[in-house]
């Protein structure tokens, strides 16, 4: 299966596309806010999500049937920004599994700029 398509038709919002990416019974999980969807309820939740998104792989590495993908999303405009990791499980080609850890981007906390120890990262 190629990633980098599945990613772009997630990003992009494509419900007809998207489908064809996993088996009937996959099972997605976005452990973040403890929710699991079937394959139809993750393309609704997905494809209905508010705003216009666009998005960047930042990181896949590929381990036998499984792929982690680490990605970036902003809102179009620009005020949003949201890093996600996704461990992805294969089975004949076609998504199994996925799990997926969705944090928002932001500062560090007062308490660790107080300690006045960190570098961003560039």
């Amino acid at each position: 299966m190629d990633v980098k398509a599945f990613w772009n038709d997630v990003v992009s919002k494509n419900a007809d596309a998207l489908t064809s990416y996993f088996l009937d019974d996959a099972v997605v999980r976005w452990h973040c806010t403890n929710e699991q969807f079937s394959v139809p309820e993750y393309v609704r939740v997905n494809c209905e999500y508010p705003g216009e998104w666009r998005g960047e792989i930042e990181r896949v590495e590929e381990l036998g049937e499984t792929a982690v993908l680490a990605g970036r999303v902003f809102s179009a405009d620009g005020r949003e920004s949201c890093h996600v990791v996704s461990f992805i499980k294969f089975e004949d080609g076609l998504i199994k599994e996925l799990d997926e850890y969705w944090a928002d981007d932001g500062d560090a906390p007062l308490w660790r700029r107080e300690m006045k120890i960190e570098k961003t990262i560039e």
